[in-house]
C-alpha cells in the first residue's frame, strides 16, 4: 500500500481509499487548499467500531520554523486531516516538556543536540529545547483538524524521562494512559501518522503492536528526523514486528 500520484478515481466500497488528484495544476490547487496531493491508499477498510487513529506530535516546534524542525513536517497535515474524519476513535499525542527537561542538550555540559548520553533507562538522544509546556512551540498546529471527541495524551512531562511513544515513557514502564483506550474501546487495529517517522511514530507503532493490536503506518502522513541510521532502524523494527507501512 502507499500514496502516489494517480487519476481521479475511487474504488467505492473496497479496501482502497483514494483522494482525487490529477494534472499538475490540480495538484497545485490541492496544495493551495490544504488537501493531499497524492492518493491515500489503505490496504484495509476502516472499521469505525474497532480502529484507532493515533496522530503523533503535530506541533509547531516540529514544523518549519520550530526549534526541532522536521523537514517538511507540516506537509503531513493534509493527509492527517483527510484521515481523521474516517475514524470514530482518534488520539493526539502532544510532547509536553517542563523547562530544563533532561532530554535537552542544553542541560548537558559539553553536549550538542543530536548527540547521545546515557540515562538510568538507557541511551538517550539529546534534542534542542522543544515543546516546553504552555509555549507556542508546544501547541498543535492551528491547521490540524481536531474533533471535539478526540483524546489528547501529553507525554514527556517527567523532567527525568523522555517519551517518544504515545503509550509509554522511554523507561518502558511509565504509562501515558493511552493503553487503557485499546482495552476500553475494544480497539483491534491502530493506524499511526505524524512526526517523526523514525522516533515518536516508530515507538508508538511498536508499542501498539506489542500491546496486541494490528498496526499500520501511513507513511505519506509522516516525516522523519533522519539522523544517521534512524530510518533504517525504524524500518527494521517494523518488519521484525509485522507492522505494515502503507
Amino acid at each position: 500500500c502507499g500514496a502516489r500520484l494517480g487519476t481521479r478515481s475511487e474504488q467505492v466500497g473496497g479496501a482502497m481509499e483514494m483522494f482525487e488528484v490529477g494534472t499538475t495544476n490540480f495538484v497545485e490547487q490541492n496544495r493551495a487548499q490544504g488537501k493531499p496531493t497524492k492518493e491515500v491508499l489503505l490496504p484495509v477498510d476502516i472499521n469505525r467500531d474497532s480502529d484507532l487513529l493515533v496522530v503523533v506530535d503535530v506541533q509547531n516546534d516540529f514544523c518549519t520554523g520550530g526549534s526541532l524542525e522536521v523537514k517538511d513536517g507540516e506537509q503531513v497535515i493534509p493527509y492527517v486531516n483527510y484521515l481523521v474524519p474516517k475514524f470514530a476513535h482518534v488520539v493526539y499525542s502532544q510532547d509536553w516538556h517542563p523547562p530544563r527537561h533532561s532530554s535537552f542538550a542544553s542541560e548537558h555540559e559539553g553536549k550538542s543536540p543530536f548527540e547521545t548520553t546515557t540515562m538510568p533507562y538507557g541511551e538517550q538522544t539529546l534534542w534542542p529545547d522543544h515543546c516546553v509546556q504552555n509555549t507556542q512551540g508546544s501547541e498543535f498546529r492551528p491547521d490540524l483538524h481536531m474533533p471535539s471527541t478526540a483524546m489528547v495524551v501529553r507525554k514527556g512531562r517527567d523532567p527525568a524521562i523522555d517519551s517518544y511513544s504515545a503509550f509509554f515513557e522511554n523507561d518502558r514502564r511509565t504509562k501515558t494512559g493511552c493503553d487503557g483506550l485499546l482495552h476500553d474501546r475494544g480497539i483491534k487495529r491502530v493506524f499511526v501518522v505524524g512526526l517523526a517517522y523514525d522516533f515518536c511514530v516508530r515507538f508508538t507503532a511498536e508499542d501498539a503492536r506489542k500491546l496486541g493490536s494490528e498496526v499500520y503506518i501511513v507513511k505519506d502522513a509522516c516525516r522523519p528526523v533522519g539522523l544517521p541510521g534512524s530510518i533504517e532502524a525504524a524500518e527494521k523494527a517494523f518488519a521484525d514486528l509485522g507492522i505494515t507501512v502503507c
